[in-house]
């Protein structure tokens, strides 16, 4: 036996031996944490907390947003309710100043116009500094939510440990491609595997952006924290989901998942855009990784064996097939331990997915272990080696932008007004 099939044999087997015990596990307490989901008790209105929700819209498409901003007036929370739509610079503010004019005669809408572009994070801090809600529902301008949404989330943070939590994500535009459909699972599997079982120890790792709620006297606390997040000096203008989520673990809360809160989003139909969005996320995820191993040591076990194979695990795979290639190029021979040990280990979770959603189609994701393999992990092994790097590929360069904007005054921000001739690409 050769050293590149001995090393090609060894490395997939030890991915097998941990992604067999890391998603097992992994099952088990997410089973554990769908089960224990629990009708709401009824409660006093005037007991309620308030709920601000915040929309940061750049250049969204007029029907998304008109979508989304229906779900969120429809929404059937009985507490006081309001929803802050910040346009952050776009370059088609036509867009929003017409649902503008739709939410004129509901007072539960506040419109924020921005003179230029300044990013997601900042965009949700102007919007924080003129609002007073008890709870801050962060929802993406191409994001629609179902109607008991804020009613569920809300529920959950009736503890007061709890400083944040997010509700299930579901592709609105599922049906457009191969690749939404896939993504759609991806999802599923995030939220109802993952999400599920990291949730199981009130230590969900991301709030995902779509739909996340949050406590505002914790959100309020760690405000400098988050807006000027630094990675080797050089501002971090996203990720900012995870960010905030680590920061809220840090500081004693914990972060807790809703799988009946449904929040549906668009998602990406097309390679060049997922693979763009995917090396942003695997930036950020290797960033506050680094930010968050303090917080193992006071947490069960599982959250290690978690990280653990969530990072160790793609490495061993990459390990694998570089070995295998290799083997095949070098040698003319196929690796076909290495190709059964992959194929059955991805079989398996799709066969367990299948039958836990009750849903055939899940055996189609077997094709995501191509895409992950010839195309996520190059993407991954670009990004941890390009970590410096805060551009956000597809709104342009890194925007710099003053703090003056969680200060700005209603006079500062006028009402339909005329958008800007230019704005910087967010």
């Amino acid at each position: 036996m050769t050293l590149l099939e001995t090393t090609s044999i060894a490395a997939v087997s030890l991915y097998g031996l941990l992604s067999s015990a890391y998603r097992s596990v992994q099952v088990l307490h997410a089973r554990r944490t769908l089960k224990s989901e629990i009708a709401e008790n009824t409660v006093e209105e005037s007991s309620l907390p308030s709920v601000d929700i915040i929309v940061p819209s750049f250049n969204e498409s007029p029907r998304v947003l008109s979508d989304c901003l229906a779900s969120l007036a429809n929404q059937d929370y009985p507490g006081v309710l309001r929803v802050f739509v910040v346009d952050d610079g776009s370059r088609n503010r036509d867009a929003v100043v017409a649902e503008q004019i739709v939410y004129a005669g509901d007072a539960r809408f506040e419109f924020i116009m921005l003179p230029r572009n300044v990013g997601k994070r900042k965009a949700q801090i102007a919007a924080i500094s003129r609002s007073s809600g008890d709870l801050i529902l962060n929802v993406d301008s191409d994001t629609t939510l179902a109607s008991d949404v804020v009613s569920k989330l809300s529920q959950k943070m009736r503890d007061p440990a709890v400083g944040a939590v997010m509700g299930q994500l579901v592709a609105s535009n599922q049906n457009d491609s191969w690749l939404t459909r896939l993504i759609d699972m991806e999802y599923w599997l995030a939220c109802n595997e993952e999400r599920a079982a990291q949730g199981r120890f009130g230590a969900v790792m991301c709030c995902c952006g779509p739909c996340a709620m949050y406590r505002r006297s914790a959100f309020v606390l760690l405000l400098d924290q988050y807006e000027t997040q630094l990675y080797r000096g050089k501002p971090s203008d996203f990720g900012e989901d995870r960010h905030l989520t680590i920061l809220m673990l840090s500081a004693g809360f914990r972060t807790e998942y809703v799988p009946s809160a449904i929040a549906a989003t668009v998602v990406p139909n097309g390679l060049a855009a997922y693979l763009r969005q995917q090396l942003r996320w695997a930036r950020s995820t290797f960033r506050d990784t680094l930010l968050g191993l303090h917080l193992l040591r006071g947490m069960n076990w599982y959250l290690t064996l978690d990280v653990v194979g969530q990072n160790a695990g793609p490495l061993l795979l990459a390990l694998s097939v570089l070995a295998g290639l290799a083997q095949f190029a070098l040698t003319g021979s196929l690796p076909w331990w290495t190709i059964g040990t992959i194929g059955s280990l991805t079989l398996i979770r799709c066969g367990v997915a299948a039958y836990r959603a009750r849903q055939l189609r899940f055996l189609g994701f077997s094709l995501h272990t191509l895409v992950n393999v010839f195309l996520l992990l190059p993407v991954k092994a670009y990004a941890l080696c390009t970590l410096s790097n805060s551009d956000w590929l597809s709104r342009g360069s890194g925007v710099n932008a003053s703090g003056a904007v969680r200060t700005q005054k209603a006079s500062e921000t006028p009402m339909l007004a005329a958008p800007e001739a230019t704005f910087s690409g967010e």
